[in-house]
């Protein structure tokens, strides 16, 4: 007798695909999701699914898993040969040395998801302030532009191109979310608002090239400041909400939307600071 892998729990082949993996989990997330279907709903088959997931999901984690399960394997066969008179007891501790690895494994996978959540932290403040540094820096560096001339500059090749784009992500999301919401578990609305997530991702990418592009000139610093803060959310926002389209969680869902609310109340301050000073 043997507990069940992870393989097991997705019902899937150990030769499985990343696709077929992830098709499997997200068909038994609908299936007993208490969202979803009420009948079937299982909040710990729901538990099991997940941490399945987490590790078959990622192909390093899954490499380290499957020599995990192979080497288990050897082990106990050899055990077994070696001991025939005690294959009973054996198997008893067998499997229970194979289920502290595999709570082992999953501790392991959490604590490098928090070491990957403290490192991002890090680099989000040094990032913050790099850009207080800069900002100080091209506060006190003399040019040979003339002031005007700068700020036209940075008006044209920055926070116009910026604030458009950013306007590509945060307008359409609410009607995004009307037509997700006629069934989060229909495949094609399920794909239709990924696809809006990967052009968030792609505007995103060229907003923030474009604020990198020239230093601001002091007089907009404070509008600088609010599209710097405006793009560090919505980049926040685009994450939660990609995390919901793996496993549902609504949670995720309202923390996408609160982020992207506070990143339009950010974009409107730069442009009262631009208006200001226009």
């Amino acid at each position: 007798m043997t507990d069940s892998t992870h393989y097991d729990t997705l019902d899937i082949s150990p030769a499985a695909t990343p696709v077929q993996i992830k098709q499997a989990y997200r068909r038994l997330v609908k299936l007993f999701h208490p969202d979803g279907n009420r009948e079937t709903a299982n909040h710990e088959q729901i538990v099991r699914i997940n941490a399945a997931y987490e590790i078959l999901g990622d192909p390093q984690q899954r490499q380290s898993y499957d020599q995990m399960l192979l080497k288990d394997r050897l082990r106990h066969e050899q055990s077994v040969n070696n001991h025939p008179s005690r294959r009973a007891e054996s198997s008893a501790t067998y499997t229970s040395a194979r289920s502290q690895r595999y709570q082992q494994a999953d501790a392991s996978a959490r604590s490098q998801r928090q070491q990957q959540a403290d490192t991002e932290n890090r680099y989000y403040a040094h990032r913050q302030q790099q850009a207080n540094a800069e900002n100080r820096y091209y506060a006190h560096r003399q040019t040979a532009i003339d002031a005007d001339e700068q700020l036209e500059q940075w008006l044209q090749k920055v926070y116009v191109p910026v604030n458009r784009l950013i306007c590509r992500i945060l307008n359409p999301l609410a009607d995004q979310l009307d037509q997700l919401s006629a069934d989060p578990f229909d495949d094609e609305l399920m794909e239709q608002f990924q696809a809006y997530l990967k052009e968030c991702r792609n505007y995103l990418k060229q907003a923030q090239l474009a604020f990198r592009s020239l230093p601001n000139p002091a007089n907009v610093a404070g509008a600088a400041v609010h599209l710097y803060y405006c793009l560090n959310q919505v980049a926040d926002g685009i994450e939660e909400l990609e995390l919901f389209t793996l496993n549902y969680d609504e949670g995720y869902l309202h923390t996408g939307q609160e982020l992207f609310r506070i990143a339009t109340g950010l974009r409107c301050e730069a442009q009262y600071a631009v208006k200001d000073i226009a």
